[in-house]
């Protein structure tokens, strides 16, 4: 029923804008346009020069015939182009897809015509793997896209230009758009980004405009970022867009310290050299920055600050990153909401707990970002919140802005991601009282022995707390007695040597009997490009009950 306020006081362009965090680029550029936004080698750009060229980006794949609902797929690393389509695809109202560089040809050719892509950007590094995914794009589905070849300053290893435009010519070919301008309803897609298909096909996961802002912001003051941090990107920005700091660095004006290859030193060098204060990666680059020789941290005095994600971070992780005086957030998300949307807030009081104490209260899920409407763990089945106890376990549910559009052609994922009104993780957790969430497990990660459940994550943190060990993943091994027993596999620091029955004996020094690994293998990990581990991996080697789903 109308009332007295709703009486001539429309929308209306003065009161009324769309969200889009395309509007960040525009105002630093405005407010801030001699300050640093892009570092990269030599390469070196303000504000006023990326949105320039983010500008003539938009107008050369204007030119292209890029509009509303098109597709601008990149295969791109780190560099200053992956930042700049970031900013003008989404300014056309276009949908970016990002892929993931260590996809193989089979499965980019495939989300490629899923996503029926119109442009393709790709670096030269990547000629090899995306000349033959457009081969069988074109043989397969008969799809031809524009495709732009990126020539890095910075890159001088192997490659062909396999397209037909260099970007850097393309761009400079064409003046800058008048504005980079969000869409008219703020819930149309601004990106597609594809799971990692371990079940089957991927799901193509859209996200929109106004969760594309709202995670933007609460990534800020979630952080308690202060202006023109200096960002180093660590983290895949293919990876949920970058977890949306491409659009949080814009809002503060700062700059993107861009890193092609992702290892301990040329990570702690830009730390040192680009005085860098900010990064994202997942558990296993802390693990990494965390083992490195002391000697790489010497002429690092700014206070550096990691966020953490990815994966459940272990306990000894975390404990360690505070040693060397880096400070960690742990946060925690889906690609299905745009990366990060719960943090490990942490109070003022925690600081006066022991160090063990802190580390774990900084090692749950948490609560609900800022701007996150809701987050619970509830029984899937009955759709009731799960007490506050510490010890019902449940499924973790978010609710709100910050969460996907659905699945892309996939009505029948998207009902049952949604099914009761809540977005269903997947992960298992229970509510502590305080309401922060700590997760015990992915539901297909459980190992159920003689009856018992275990959590293979409180087996992995046990094995993290063993000096030698740099990488583990433990999954369920068949048994003819017990069912299934939890089996390791480890990774351990170079230079140092451990036996399998000292590693048990570790293990039941921490954990009851039944959930001690029954056996230890030393391999390799198989892990993602973001540093998760595959465990559906691990369980095919052992022909897990799990290993098909």
């Amino acid at each position: 029923m109308a009332s007295i306020y709703d009486q001539d006081l429309g929308k209306n362009p003065a009161n009324f804008v769309a969200l889009s965090p395309v509007s960040f680029v525009e105002r630093s550029a405005e407010v801030f346009s001699d300050l640093p936004s892009v570092a990269h080698g030599k390469r070196r750009y303000n504000w006023s020069q990326t949105r320039h060229r983010s500008a003539q980006l938009a107008n050369a794949l204007r030119s292209a015939g890029v509009k509303r609902g098109s597709t601008v797929s990149v295969m791109l690393p780190n560099i200053p182009e992956m930042i700049e389509v970031h900013y003008a695809v989404p300014a056309l109202n276009a949908v970016l897809n990002t892929l993931n560089t260590r996809l193989d040809s089979t499965q980019i050719a495939w989300q490629l015509n899923h996503c029926e892509v119109d442009v393709l950007i790709t670096d030269r590094e990547f000629s090899s793997v995306m000349g033959s995914a457009l081969t069988q794009l074109k043989n397969k589905w008969g799809k031809t896209p524009l495709v732009i070849d990126v020539c890095d300053s910075e890159y001088d290893g192997d490659g062909d230009r396999i397209g037909s435009f260099e970007y850097e010519n393309w761009i400079a070919a064409h003046s800058p758009v008048e504005a980079l301008q969000g869409p008219v309803d703020e819930w149309d897609a601004i990106a597609v980004s594809y799971t990692s298909g371990t079940t089957g096909d991927p799901k193509g996961v859209v996200t929109h405009h106004r969760g594309a802002y709202l995670n933007a912001v609460s990534n800020a003051t979630t952080w308690t970022m202060h202006h023109f941090p200096k960002y180093l990107w660590t983290l895949p920005l293919f990876h949920c867009n970058g977890w949306c700091f491409p659009w949080t660095v814009a809002m503060l004006a700062g700059t993107h310290i861009c890193l092609r290859k992702v290892d301990a030193v040329s990570i702690l060098q830009s730390i040192r050299e680009e005085k860098a204060d900010h990064y994202c990666a997942a558990p296993i680059v802390h693990n990494l920055i965390y083992n490195a020789p002391p000697s790489l941290r010497d002429g690092i005095d700014q206070k550096v600050r990691g966020m953490v994600a990815g994966a459940a971070p272990p306990a000894a992780m975390i404990e360690g990153m505070a040693k060397i005086g880096f400070a960690i957030t742990h946060v925690y998300g889906l690609t299905e909401v745009y990366g990060p949307a719960a943090v490990a807030a942490q109070r003022m009081s925690w600081h006066n707990e022991s160090l063990s104490e802190q580390t774990r209260l900084n090692g749950r899920q948490g609560v609900r970002y800022p701007l996150q409407e809701g987050m619970t763990v509830m029984d899937p089945v009955t759709m009731k919140e799960c007490p506050a106890d510490a010890i019902t376990m449940g499924e973790i549910m978010f609710k709100g802005n910050i969460v996907m559009k659905g699945y892309l052609k996939n009505p029948k994922a998207t009902q049952q991601a949604f099914e009761g009104g809540w977005f269903h993780t997947g992960d298992l957790a229970v509510m502590e009282s305080d309401r922060y969430v700590k997760i015990k497990d992915r539901s297909k990660d459980i190992i159920i022995s003689g009856g018992e459940n275990i959590s293979s994550l409180e087996v992995e943190d046990a094995l993290y707390r063993h000096p030698s060990v740099l990488a583990c993943a433990v999954v369920a091994k068949p048994d003819p007695k017990w069912g299934e027993t939890p089996l390791a596999y480890v990774e351990i620091k170079p230079d140092t040597r451990v036996t399998a029955e000292e590693l048990i004996a570790h293990c039941k020094s921490l954990l009851a009997s039944y959930k001690t690994p029954k056996e230890i293998r030393f391999e390799a990990i198989p892990k993602t490009s973001t540093g998760k581990i595959q465990k559906f991996e691990l369980r095919k080697r052992v022909q897990s009950t799990q290993a098909i789903s």
